[in-house]
């Protein structure tokens, strides 16, 4: 019963301070405030008014923006979730956002690397395509001489490792 109450309120909160109305009104009750300033001689409980009100409102907003934002997410994770239980994406990467931050970077960097191992198999299969149109049997040269020497540098890799 609370629960749900204080989610509509939080959600009406949100979407209110979202539209350029609230903002303008913001803008208005500032204006107002700083040429009332000469009225009460700049005093300090004049500026008292403004950094309490504005102290309160923002206190009051944190909390509310990040049970919508808590709930925004949630609800994309699961369905991100159930899009990947119903394709054929790996299932494993269900729940991820549970893990800690160096563990979902950690996956975060595999999956970069099979992206671009993934990329570079594609561009190899378009270069033989193209040549093979092109009625040549080999690949450019420069795709060849790349590839030898991303070889020859991962053997003198290997021969530092074992020296």
């Amino acid at each position: 019963m609370i629960e749900k109450a204080f989610t509509r309120i939080a959600n009406q909160v949100a979407h209110l301070a979202g539209l350029p109305a609230t903002f303008a009104i913001c803008v208005l009750i500032v204006v107002a405030w700083a040429l009332s300033g000469p009225m009460f001689g700049f005093s300090d409980t004049w500026q008292l008014v403004i950094n309490t009100g504005t102290t309160i409102v923002t206190f009051l907003m944190v909390f509310l923006i990040q049970n919508t934002q808590n709930r925004d997410g949630a609800a994309i994770q699961a369905k991100l979730d159930e899009l990947i239980r119903v394709s054929r994406a790996h299932n494993h990467f269900i729940g991820i956002e549970h893990l800690t931050e160096s563990e979902v970077e950690e996956i975060r960097s595999k999956c970069e690397a099979a992206a671009k191992r993934h990329d570079r198999e594609i561009a190899e299969k378009a270069t033989k395509a193209v040549a093979g149109k092109n009625g040549t049997k080999h690949a450019p040269k420069t795709a060849g001489a790349a590839t030898k020497k991303t070889a020859a540098g991962k053997s003198a890799s290997k021969k530092k490792a074992a020296a």
